[in-house]
């Protein structure tokens, strides 16, 4: 039971802050590592994006459209990227990283997912798919950290 003021779920990072810190140190991590490994900071904040609204975490989208438009995203790519697969904005590049984001995000893997997953592979590689896995697979876990404390 709540009490007057009290909010009704714990916030995670508050309730177990050497975990908190450690989902941070781990982010910072992938961060890094997947700059080194073919992806630039705005290719990043598109996935962010892009799995933040499929999980529907709207403190993940406000930041990560705030970082993606000082990156230089243009904001009509940001208007347009739940439509992104009926776009002629997006390059086959970037069609494949939001590919990657969606099928990280949308489980179990369907026959399409795979087949989406293999094309990504083919046009970026294995350390730039890799590395597109890698940040969807993290702000998901970012986005449900925030989705659980609200």
């Amino acid at each position: 039971m709540t009490h007057p003021g009290e909010h009704p779920l714990p916030f995670m990072d508050k309730a177990l802050p050497d975990a908190w810190k450690a989902a941070t140190t781990f982010a910072t991590a992938i961060s890094a590592e997947t700059r080194q490994h073919g992806l630039t900071p705005a290719e990043s904040e598109i996935i962010k994006i892009r799995v933040s609204q499929l999980n529907g975490c709207v403190f993940c989208l406000d930041l990560h459209s705030r970082q993606a438009r000082k990156l230089g995203l243009p904001q009509q790519k940001l208007d347009l990227l739940p439509a992104w697969r009926e776009s002629t904005l997006f390059s086959d590049r970037e069609a494949a990283l939001l590919a990657i984001a969606e099928t990280a995000t949308v489980l179990p893997l369907s026959e399409a997912s795979k087949a989406d997953l293999l094309a990504a592979r083919s046009a970026l590689g294995d350390e730039t798919f890799a590395s597109a896995e890698w940040v969807a697979t993290t702000i998901n876990i970012f986005n449900r950290i925030s989705i659980l404390s609200e």
